[in-house]
């Protein structure tokens, strides 16, 4: 759908033409399969040329597309067809950290290590990975000195999703399945007759006994949770529908069959089905047998798409959250060329983590001192080891965070299931999230200044507020927050079906969200200098 559009920015980018994604994320050796890459059978006879140009598979996002809908993503500036692609990329975690690498590295941000010593300057844009499914990147502006502030955008890379078990061999009634565990409070009932697959993270065993972590995506469906017929559970429409997790939620994958024919020198001692990883070792590229470990999720082979009447909605798996991170990630790109840093004193930062959905606790969840500890090398880097007394915390007590996680749109069918004044609407922009009890890290304070932002630019809010007889969700925010006393405001693009295998939100809220953070990175500093605070 963006294809078009990406067509006429690539042209005006050599350096971009010239990329592959194979060669920038070689940490996590991605695999591609070029056969599968595209859906127009006129594209493939161009298939030499639209490599060169990086198309991604935005191009069969959509099974309707024609050249009449080629600009469906909207207006000159719009990144709702690289969201697609993005979306599209991004089956897993480990995907959209991924393609966020490829991207920071294409802007020419530099990666950084962990492990290694930081050599930082002002003007410096880098970033560093953790575990593959967490990602910081930070640009320095030319003016910073040691003390000064951090404006952050925090968001999460996960999303609830089935996962195989560690032994996911199963076998009932003549037929091959998939052992799963329920990861995240996903609506389960969704997952039910739909075209699924898996992806994830393996690791493999090179010849010279050494082990490599891959990245893999069965782009094909290869799995399917059939419903029951309802000549055998008449009263389902009356009662509903409520499958038991553990019993009736295992994915169909084969009939059994005579495993003579696989590669695999040990089919009776394997804890996943020899099929399976047949399957996998072939798109690998390597031998069964030496696939040491694999990390899969079950994924929704639907690929992402605009829909709507008028294309006004994104239909698409993993919105919450992957739409906030992207509209981050390019908010920070795009606001962070060399013209962008030359008057800026603080350092403009995007924290991406993983496990949000069970609770952040983990070494790369927002429950870790991920971005802290990163916060506190960089202004190591710039004190020439040495260290003033509470240098670090005056840096924290300037910085601001934005923790961006998708919000509730109210549902046109269940509007009494939000609070009368506080129903966000799709296409009215991003909404703050505010509860007394602290389940959202919103102050009256926070609120106003990231408002402020948004006039400045004409950029329109919402405000959101739980009834009070219901339960309230959390977010990143509230942890992140406490952990060290930072100014955080919680905010969301809105959307309907959170939760769902199939999620909606406008496609207008994209791009204003994406224009918000960008106004949050270049304006954010002369709006709080107005304020006076303790």
């Amino acid at each position: 759908m963006a294809s078009v559009a990406r067509l006429h920015i690539l042209q005006q980018s050599s350096s971009v033409l010239n990329l592959k994604p194979s060669s920038i994320a070689s940490e996590f050796h991605l695999q591609s399969n070029s056969s599968s890459l595209f859906c127009n059978p006129n594209l493939l006879r161009n298939n030499s040329r639209v490599r060169k140009l990086h198309l991604t598979p935005s191009l069969c996002s959509n099974s309707n597309f024609t050249p009449e809908n080629a600009s469906a993503s909207g207006p000159s500036g719009s990144i709702v067809g690289d969201l697609l692609d993005y979306l599209n990329e991004s089956w897993t975690q480990f995907h959209a950290t991924a393609e966020a690498k490829r991207q920071l590295v294409a802007a020419g941000f530099h990666l950084l290590s962990e492990n290694d010593d930081w050599e930082l300057k002002p003007g410096g844009r880098y970033f560093f990975t953790r575990n593959m499914s967490c990602l910081v990147a930070f640009a320095i502006g030319e003016k910073y000195s040691v003390g000064n502030g951090f404006h952050v955008i925090a968001a999460h890379t996960d999303s609830p999703c089935l996962k195989l078990k560690p032994k996911s061999a199963l076998s009932k009634s003549n037929y091959l399945m998939v052992n799963v565990q329920t990861y995240g409070g996903g609506l389960w009932h969704t997952w039910f007759d739909r075209d699924l697959s898996v992806a994830g993270k393996v690791i493999v065993r090179a010849g010279d006994g050494s082990f490599q972590q891959k990245l893999v995506k069965i782009k094909r469906p290869l799995l399917r949770v059939p419903t029951l017929a309802i000549h055998l559970d008449r009263t389902v429409n009356k009662d509903g529908f409520k499958p038991n997790l553990e019993t009736h939620l295992n994915p169909l994958l084969a009939t059994k069959h005579d495993d003579a024919s696989l590669d695999i020198k040990d089919k009776n001692n394997s804890s996943h089905h020899p099929l399976l990883m047949q399957i996998l070792s072939d798109e690998l590229g390597c031998q069964a047998d030496n696939i040491a470990n694999i990390e899969l999720n079950i994924c929704d082979t639907q690929p992402s798409c605009l829909g709507g009447a008028n294309n006004e909605f994104i239909f698409s798996g993993r919105l919450d959250n992957l739409a906030s991170s992207f509209c981050a990630l390019r908010a920070l790109v795009d606001a962070c060329g060399p013209k962008d840093l030359s008057d800026e004193h603080a350092i403009r930062m995007v924290a991406l983590f993983d496990n949000e959905e069970v609770g952040s606790v983990s070494m790369q969840g927002a429950g870790a001192p991920t971005m802290f500890q990163a916060m506190k090398r960089i202004i190591d880097s710039f004190a020439n080891q040495y260290i003033r007394e509470s240098i670090i915390e005056r840096a924290i007590r300037r910085s601001f965070l934005v923790s961006a996680d998708m919000a509730h749109g109210v549902h046109p069918n269940f509007m009494d299931k939000h609070e009368e004044h506080h129903r966000p609407e799709l296409q009215k922009g991003l909404v703050i999230k505010h509860n007394a009890n602290q389940r959202y890290a919103t102050s009256g304070t926070t609120a106003f200044l990231f408002k402020e932002v948004g006039k400045i630019h004409s950029l329109p809010t919402q405000d959101f507020v739980v009834r009070n007889d219901m339960g309230c969700g959390s977010t990143i925010g509230p942890i992140l927050a406490s952990g060290v006393g930072i100014r955080t405001v919680d905010c969301g693009i809105p959307q309907l079906s959170m939760h769902s295998v199939r999620e909606i939100c406008g496609k207008e809220d994209i791009d204003i969200a994406y224009n918000h953070f960008k106004a949050f990175y270049r304006t954010f500093s002369s709006v709080d200098r107005k304020l006076n605070a303790d």
